[in-house]
């Protein structure tokens, strides 16, 4: 509601003064004074007087009601109208979907000036006209973007269950539908009003619209046009007003937009502080959560022992998001499961540490770690469907979780269940938690997987992947997700990936793994603009931006038998030399950054040069 105040208040302002336009004592905005025409302000006329003497701010506040009442009047026929049909022709098809869209594709083909001169000189030009050629004008946006959306939503459980209830098609329809489909509508509709606005000026300007001498914003400007070398500021006034009006309109309609619509306030809100005042929020304490020291994982082959995992090294503050990338085979996730205690028989520690709150999580039991899993660390898998428990309901997976590290009733896990549902953004919680998982879409399973992780409040969350099998939309919303939860709780979150946009947007800190090693680590912002690494310079260079094509690196990750002398990344780097291949290097600090490279500093002296 806060988001909503500004906006709102400077469009109830406008119409406010609008509507109390004959209760304000001003001149008669018809009224001529040809003895004063293009005088400047002066006491009894504060903005000045018009080409005919007319009194400029008294046009202006009458004329607000003339273009309002327009705008508004054509908006809300359109939308009333056009969200009927995009209803009926998107619920039921057929002879719905023929009557709603081909007709609008008939609006479509007249241009709106020549449909405007066609209705006036059969109607005669005025108020009334002008909303009619508005209102059909508007129309097909308005029943495109209602048939789209109920198209979408007709597929979804949700609508099933209560046509399954017996609800008929208009309960259906006005009760369940419309609800869910009303955002977008609403966003149409301040592009419908703005629009009308402007349209309204420009048809009036050309004499399709308003009639003289009933005062308008159009009419003015246009009246303005002829003087605007002896008087500009009777141009300035009404554009001013028209500019200052579209902008509040659309503020308070994107505001409500957001508001209908819980699912995607909470991130508007915080990407755009982030974005908006960067450090406004808390900054990650100092105090690390997790701190992984000089990690190594072994494992025996007929070929001999290899590392998969060799001297790892990272990490993690309370409320901070480290990301740690590399392509497949560097060893992130091996690190991971490390971490978590998750590592295959085959595998195991062969020295460093993993420090949990002070708590090294390498040298406890499977019970201990078992009590910590899920508890005071959780992990979120890249694939939900393989996470979940195909035959049991998802609600039950979410208590269960709850249940292993405080008993309680089951009722209550249950409740507390439905409510973390909620909390993470799934609608009706209430019915999804009796769902099985292959009743969810993906995004909806990765929701009850995150979900299950937070169940227990952990102090660290792993994030494995959680997003590569999932569509651009629903990923960003997991993002949002992840970092509405990091905020909320001063959870500290290590995130997996591949996808280096992704990493510029959420990470704090950014983690390069090259064949089982660290390569680099920094702040994600000094990483990313000035990469030190030629790694992480041809991971940067390989991520696609606009129509450019991608730089590849040539070359596959080495496989942990098959490791080259020296440096891991010399054969396929092209700055590689002989000293690459005489000793592996170790991690060195430059500029606060951390780099695995034996060339680092004579490539800083060559590009400081340079």
């Amino acid at each position: 509601m806060r988001r909503l105040a500004i906006p709102g208040a400077l469009v109830a302002a406008i119409v406010l003064v609008a509507l109390a336009a004959p209760i304000l004592g001003l001149p008669d905005p018809v009224q001529q004074d040809i003895a004063q025409r293009l005088s400047g302000p002066t006491a009894g006329s504060p903005l000045g007087r018009d080409e005919f003497g007319r009194d400029v701010l008294s046009r202006l506040i009458w004329g607000a009601r003339a273009s309002l009442t327009v705008a508004f009047a054509s908006a809300a026929i359109a939308c009333a109208l056009g969200t009927l049909l995009g209803l009926l022709g998107g619920w039921f098809r057929g002879l719905g979907e023929l009557l709603a869209l081909r007709s609008m594709d008939i609006v479509l083909c007249f241009p709106p000036i020549l449909l405007a001169l066609l209705v006036v000189t059969l109607l005669g030009p005025g108020s009334g006209t002008l909303i009619l050629v508005l209102a059909i004008l508007f129309l097909p946006g308005f029943v495109r973007v209602t048939y789209a959306e109920v198209l979408s939503a007709r597929s979804h459980d949700y609508v099933e269950a209560v046509r399954a209830l017996g609800a008929g098609p208009l309960r259906i329809l006005i009760v369940t539908v419309l609800p869910n489909v009303a955002g977008p509508i609403l966003v149409q509709l301040s592009l419908a009003v703005a629009a009308a606005v402007v349209l309204e000026s420009g048809l009036s300007f050309l004499g399709l619209g308003v009639v003289p001498p009933e005062p308008s914003w159009g009419l003015m400007i246009r009246g303005a046009r002829a003087t605007m070398a002896q008087a500009p500021l009777l141009l300035l006034w009404p554009c001013a007003v028209l500019t200052f009006t579209i902008l509040a309109m659309n503020l308070l309609c994107d505001a409500l937009r957001d508001w209908v619509d819980p699912r995607t306030a909470s991130a508007v809100r915080l990407r755009a502080i982030d974005r908006v005042l960067p450090g406004l929020l808390p900054p990650a304490r100092a105090d690390a959560v997790l701190q992984v020291d000089r990690l190594t994982v072994e494992i025996d082959t007929p070929a001999g022992v290899i590392r998969p995992v060799d001297d790892v090294s990272f990490a993690v503050r309370a409320g901070e998001t480290v990301a740690i990338v590399g392509e497949s085979g560097s060893g992130k996730s091996l690190t991971a499961a490390s971490v978590m205690g998750l590592l295959p028989p085959a595998a195991r520690i062969a020295q460093g540490a993993a420090l949990l709150d002070g708590t090294d999580l390498l040298r406890l039991d499977e019970a201990a770690l078992r009590r910590l899993r899920g508890g005071a660390m959780a992990m979120v898998f890249q694939d939900p469907m393989s996470s979940l428990n195909p035959v049991h309901r998802t609600g039950d997976q979410v208590a269960e979780a709850i249940l292993a590290h405080r008993p309680m009733p089951r009722a209550a896990a249950r409740r507390e269940a439905v409510g973390l549902f909620r909390r993470v953004g799934i609608a009706d919680p209430e019915r999804r938690a009796n769902a099985f998982p292959h009743e969810m879409s993906g995004g909806m399973r990765q929701r009850v997987m995150i979900a299950m992780a937070i169940a227990n409040n952990p102090r660290l969350l792993i994030a494995d992947e959680p997003t590569t099998a999932l569509d651009v939309t629903v990923q960003a919303q997991i993002l949002d997700l992840l970092a509405d939860l990091r905020r909320e709780t001063g959870m500290a979150l290590v995130f997996i990936t591949h996808n280096l946009g992704v990493v510029a947007e959420i990470a704090d800190r950014v983690v390069v793994m090259y064949a089982g090693q660290v390569v680099e680590q920094g702040e994600t912002e000094a990483v990313f603009a000035r990469p030190l690494h030629p790694y992480t310079r041809a991971l940067l260079a390989a991520v696609p931006e606009g129509d450019e094509k991608p730089a590849g690196i040539p070359g596959v990750v080495p496989p942990p038998h098959a490791l080259p002398p020296g440096c891991r990344f010399a054969p396929r780097c092209p700055h590689a030399a002989p000293a690459c291949e005489a000793a592996a290097p170790s991690l060195e600090s430059y500029d606060g950054r951390l780099v695995r490279c034996v060339r680092v500093a004579a490539w800083l002296r060559e590009t400081a040069s340079a």
